[in-house]
């Protein structure tokens, strides 16, 4: 099989190359990826947690699903597709917000994003693809909250960041999606 390419962008999410996903991330260059949130009608987030045998973060619990989009993909597109891959289902996926963050690894990779947010509803369980995910669960926003603060090595480096700049974002986002 051959190596993931992922697309390497400027600073206005402008398409510049592609590249092997590993020698993006060994360079720590600047690619778009995406991070889909998936509430519930109780307004709970789905949490994954990382396969143990991933490349980096293994183990360590995060947002729903999250990948890199392929060329020609559009954002949904992708979310949607490593929605199913990753978690067995597919649901209707709203783009909110996106930014840019860097996040070097003990492994000496580096995690360097343009970052595109979205959201999703969704009440049944997951199916989830053991080679991908160790296990799931749904936790308010203020469950994550606290448990982050308690636990913060227990969550990976972008879950962190999206959560801390823009709790408040989501927060509201999934408030008002949800009325």
């Amino acid at each position: 099989m051959n190596e993931e390419l992922v697309i390497l962008v400027n600073e206005h999410d402008e398409q510049i190359g592609l590249m092997p996903k590993m020698e993006a991330h060994e360079k720590a260059l600047l690619h778009r990826a995406f991070s889909v949130f998936v509430f519930n009608d109780n307004n709970e987030l789905m949490l994954q947690q990382r396969a143990l045998h991933k490349y980096h973060s293994p183990g360590l619990w995060t947002n729903t699903c999250c990948s890199h989009q392929r060329e020609g993909e559009s954002n949904i597109e992708a979310g949607k597709r490593r929605l199913d891959e990753e978690m067995g289902f597919t649901t209707e996926l709203k783009e909110t917000i996106s930014f840019i963050y860097k996040a070097p690894f003990d492994n000496g990779l580096t995690e360097h994003e343009f970052d595109h947010v979205m959201i999703g509803y969704y009440n049944d369980d997951p199916q989830i693809n053991e080679d991908e995910v160790a296990d799931w669960k749904w936790m308010s926003l203020e469950a994550v909250k606290q448990d982050m603060e308690n636990y913060p090595e227990a969550y990976t480096a972008w879950f962190k960041i999206i959560f801390d700049k823009f709790y408040q974002h989501i927060n509201i986002s999934n408030y008002e999606s949800n009325r």
